[in-house]
């Protein structure tokens, strides 16, 4: 758990010290990899929490969809053609469920938590 965490903290730190610029050419290819990232870190949140969690599909879902994305963008740039709002939908809308469902899981298990909590109390007489 603690070494996600890491690479998280470093990516940003790194992020906030350095001046790196992105190529208006590439904005929309980086916004839709950031949305394909976010996208899959959330589904890998949500198979934890859900107990089927598999690294193979979580790296494989990470670089497909990062692939998948990029390629709608450039195709959609050489046919002239919006496609990266049609993958900024679909990753977009996916976040939001994976969000939900990660949100539902963690409240049941709050209330299971406090369940158990007041079953332990000693009982007042």
């Amino acid at each position: 758990m603690w070494l996600p965490l890491l690479g998280l903290i470093l990516g940003i730190a790194l992020g906030i010290l350095t001046d790196i610029q992105i190529p208006a050419v590439y904005e929309n290819y980086l916004s839709i990899a950031v949305l394909a990232a976010l996208d899959t870190m959330f589904g890998g949140i949500r198979a934890q929490l859900q107990n089927i969690y598999d690294d193979k599909v979580f790296i494989s879902g990470f670089f497909f969809n990062i692939a998948l994305a990029a390629g709608l963008a450039f195709l959609g740039v050489h046919l002239g053609v919006d496609l990266y709002l049609a993958a900024i939908f679909a990753f977009g809308v996916r976040l939001f469920q994976n969000i939900a469902v990660i949100r539902r899981i963690l409240i049941e298990k709050w209330e299971e938590y406090k369940l158990k909590k007041s079953e332990n109390l000693p009982k007042a007489r």
